[in-house]
């Protein structure tokens, strides 16, 4: 498979607004966050709107919408409350997560073979409202058949366990779950959908997730918002653009 592009960028800013939630202070500003990173050199926004709301708020949707036009990919959980804001607020992307009140992080990806038919009118509301849409997935192929046939624009996948295997240097097994992103990565492609990867991603596990030729985009948070504590919000998404433009 020959060259694409450079990997695009999108940063989460969830983590800014738990900072900011902590002392229930008007700062960290997500929106100054998101000036920064896209000045920086990032491609896009991401903000998850979880259901109870911990982090990233509805007013922060508004203001992102208002200030970054057709920056901002949306998560969100798919419920009929979470859908109306979406088509409300109109990102260009919508990304369909599953979600657990209890869990800290996304623990996993999305179940399309048991939710088909839920997703599938999900999928076509904001399809019909000229909104990008994707599912964050585990590296599944049963589960990434179903969403191709939903007609999905793009699949991001679970790269986390990926991530922890290499990170905890368990070689072996993290080149097991590397071919197997690899090898549905370009199922997806083929397919004519779009591949993104996200969770968990770091500076070292991102140069060798992009090695998949097939993805397009990474979506990275909460390792860009910690790492900024040492190098500063810009310095560490300009890291990571250069990291991106190496392949």
């Amino acid at each position: 498979m020959s060259n694409l592009n450079r990997v695009r960028l999108g940063v989460n800013i969830d983590h800014v607004a738990t900072l900011r939630n902590a002392r229930k202070e008007s700062f960290p500003d997500p929106i100054k966050a998101s000036q920064i990173v896209l000045s920086a050199g990032a491609d896009t926004i991401t903000a998850h709107l979880r259901e109870d709301r911990r982090h990233i708020n509805d007013n922060d949707i508004k203001n992102i919408t208002n200030r970054f036009s057709n920056k901002l990919n949306l998560e969100i959980a798919g419920t009929e409350e979470m859908v109306e804001i979406a088509l409300k607020y109109s990102p260009f992307s919508c990304c369909i997560v599953p979600e657990k009140r209890e869990e800290i992080t996304t623990e996993g990806g999305l179940d399309v073979v048991s939710n088909f038919k839920v997703l599938s009118g999900i999928v076509k509301k904001l399809k019909d409202s000229g909104i990008r849409t994707s599912f964050f997935l585990d590296p599944d192929k049963n589960q990434l058949e179903k969403s191709i046939n939903i007609g999905i624009d793009c699949i991001e996948f679970h790269v986390g366990k990926f991530c922890k295997l290499l990170n905890l240097k368990k070689i072996d097994e993290a080149n097991d779950e590397f071919n197997k992103i690899k090898n549905l990565s370009n199922i997806t492609f083929n397919s004519g959908v779009e591949v993104h990867a996200g969770h968990g991603l770091d500076y070292e596990t991102t140069k060798k997730i992009i090695e998949i030729q097939s993805i397009e985009e990474v979506n990275i948070g909460f390792f860009l918002i910690s790492q900024s504590i040492f190098e500063g919000l810009e310095g560490s998404v300009k890291k990571m653009v250069d990291i991106l433009r190496e392949r």
